[in-house]
């Protein structure tokens, strides 16, 4: 997840995961409906129906090429809104991973917001990077991901995170 401007060696870093992995990876990426059957079978959320909160997650789609060409045969973005819960398995995300957690979000996490779109399969966390990186290692990647290396080096991030690396080596 990207939380702030890269420098020109986060990048360069990046286009080095890229190169390593580009051709060890698989297309594995699931839809926007089997990412929210993941997070409603792991997690407890309430889901929000605020317009301004959906048009968000539908106008980011709908404005991001690389996104929008996610949707087949001018199909509509689906758009859905959630918090995640503290409680269960969501405790998790909500206690202080690191002194940076603090500055990255501007303080302490009280509410995650968690959106997907189920046309494209685009989601967005607000309040968790971890959360993030969990949903970026269960959705994986397609063959146009593959051609991204900052969408490549993101997904390989987020493998290692949560010691999944040996995805690439089954696939």
């Amino acid at each position: 997840m990207i939380v702030k401007n890269p420098s020109k060696e986060k990048l360069e870093e990046w286009k080095s995961t890229w190169i390593k992995y580009k051709d060890l990876i698989k297309p594995n990426r699931k839809t926007g409906l089997e990412l929210l059957k993941y997070l409603q079978t792991n997690y407890s959320l309430t889901e929000i129906f605020d317009t301004d909160a959906l048009n968000a997650i539908s106008y980011t789609v709908s404005m991001n090429k690389n996104l929008s060409e996610k949707l087949i045969n001018g199909v509509t973005p689906v758009p859905r809104a959630f918090y995640l819960n503290n409680i269960g398995q969501g405790e998790k995300f909500y206690l202080p991973q690191n002194k940076d957690n603090k500055e990255i979000w501007g303080g302490d996490i009280t509410k995650i917001f968690v959106g997907i779109d189920l046309s494209s399969g685009f989601y967005l966390v607000e309040g968790s990077t971890m959360l993030w990186d969990e949903l970026c290692c269960f959705q994986g990647i397609d063959e146009q991901d593959l051609q991204n290396y900052v969408v490549v080096a993101q997904y390989v991030n987020a493998l290692q995170r949560f010691g999944k690396m040996n995805i690439i080596a089954d696939e």
